[in-house]
């Protein structure tokens, strides 16, 4: 991969991996300073009429900080009453979103998820409570998917077995990695073992969805240790893999992710140059792209399917279903977030919820629904946004759709000499309807749409 990004028509993008930005979460508009009542009538207006949409709940409590976390997260290791506190303020603003979007009462909710955070450090009468409040005041259906997030060490059996109970069908597990040493080093409390008893656990309730995420470029870590957490997976038979590169440079400068306002413990210069003094190492450029070699082509190997990039479901479970919504070119429908530092969005502007729990709890109490910021799209931001997200699902990109959206070919300009360009350097394959991105160009989807888009 190094030979692709060091050939000169190539150095944007290896400039663009080497500065490490996270780039395929949010995707932000290109007007900037919108207000954040625009973007919730924008909201309104497009749910009057919408197929189903994702509903998630970000609920940002932790037991612990980990040392590559830059997202907005509050700890309460031992306090229950803040866990149940933060339930509170959620189902307060969730009822503020609902107040203030008509709309959003009655628009389909096609996958509801409980994210975090460790929502699994919940006490079972507060994940009860949650769960019970969506699905009596928002419109799940019977297609309706819950899915719910924890670490190994909070999904107890009574805690598993309760979820089942109430819905929840898939669960989302921070693993991580099999491997002690760099988990520890992490800033993880658990084990690997536990992380197999989680998934063995998990299958014997039976959610038909187990996913969990594993990082590459930890600390430390090296290719053996990235294919020993691939034999792992094989092993377990687990359903779904997350598989993450170790960001460290800020969301927040780019906007393509949500950070916190306490930076990571692995993002401070002086930290990270003690760790290198003690003889820690991290992994190169070239090494991150072996590791994520050994992930993809092991996980396709075995059957998994890559939709979007770097979420991978054994075949014939198919695609994550909340990212399909978000991001599948025939769909690319509303996201709404609700708690601290979420992420909502539709067609014509996005917003980001406040990152500052305090200014967000005072929001809240106030009666006020908590964004923080907004943008939006003009017309060509919407298209360029439509083109950026459908490539990251690394399916063909249909030019039949995209006319019949926009009005407009994908092989008219501004687009025709961009593909055109991907095609000449071996990063994509131009059909008489179709762009699809080669093997390079989907390892290098999130430096192309943003540096090329």
């Amino acid at each position: 991969m190094l030979d692709v990004l060091r050939q000169p028509e190539n150095t944007h993008l290896l400039e663009y991996v080497t500065r490490d930005p996270f780039g395929a979460h949010v995707f932000p508009g290109d007007t900037p300073d919108y207000s954040p009542e625009a973007f919730l009538a924008d909201l309104d207006e497009q749910l009057r009429d919408t197929a189903p949409i994702h509903l998630w709940s970000y609920i940002p409590t932790c037991a612990y900080r980990c040392r590559f976390c830059q997202y907005p997260v509050v700890l309460v290791k031992g306090d229950p009453g803040k866990l149940t506190q933060w339930v509170d303020w959620n189902i307060r603003e969730a009822l503020l979103w609902l107040e203030t979007v008509p709309s959003l009462s009655s628009a389909p909710i096609g996958e509801f998820n409980v994210f975090g955070g460790t929502p699994s450090l919940l006490p079972p009468e507060d994940i009860a409570r949650l769960l019970d409040f969506y699905r009596s005041h928002f419109n799940f259906g019977p297609e309706t998917t819950v899915r719910f997030e924890g670490d190994p060490s909070t999904f107890t059996t009574e805690k598993l077995e309760l979820l089942a109970a109430k819905g929840c069908t898939k669960l989302s597990c921070g693993v991580q990695s099999f491997d002690d040493p760099v988990l520890k080093l992490s800033g993880r409390e658990h084990t690997s073992e536990m992380c197999v008893d989680f998934i063995r656990e998990a299958q014997r309730v039976g959610f038909e969805r187990i996913s969990i995420d594993l990082m590459y470029g930890l600390l430390d870590q090296t290719v053996d240790s990235v294919r020993r957490d691939l034999d792992v997976v094989l092993e377990t038979g687990v359903n779904s893999v997350v598989c993450t590169k170790l960001h460290l440079k800020s969301y927040a400068e780019t906007r393509t992710g949500v950070a916190g306002e306490k930076p990571a413990a692995w993002q401070v210069d002086s930290y990270r140059a003690r760790l290198e003094k003690d003889g820690h190492f991290w992994p190169t450029l070239d090494e991150q792209y072996e590791m994520r070699a050994v992930l993809t082509e092991g996980l396709r190997a075995a059957g998994y399917v890559e939709h979007p990039t770097m979420y991978f479901a054994a075949g014939g479970i198919g695609p994550e279903k909340w990212k399909s919504i978000m991001v599948d070119q025939d769909r690319q429908d509303a996201e709404v977030a609700i708690g601290l530092g979420g992420s909502s969005s539709c067609r014509r502007s996005e917003a980001i919820t406040d990152v500052n729990w305090q200014t967000y709890a005072a929001a809240v109490e106030a009666g006020r629904v908590p964004l923080g910021s907004a943008t939006a799209f003009s017309p060509e931001g919407q298209e360029t946004r439509a083109i950026k997200m459908a490539l990251t699902t690394l399916q063909p990109l249909r030019d039949s759709l995209h006319r019949n959206r926009f009005g407009r070919s994908l092989f008219d300009e501004p687009w025709a000499g961009r593909f055109r360009s991907l095609e000449e350097r071996g990063l994509a394959v131009l059909t008489q309807d179709t762009v699809t991105l080669t093997p390079a160009g989907e390892t290098l989807v999130e430096a192309i749409i943003n540096t090329e888009f």
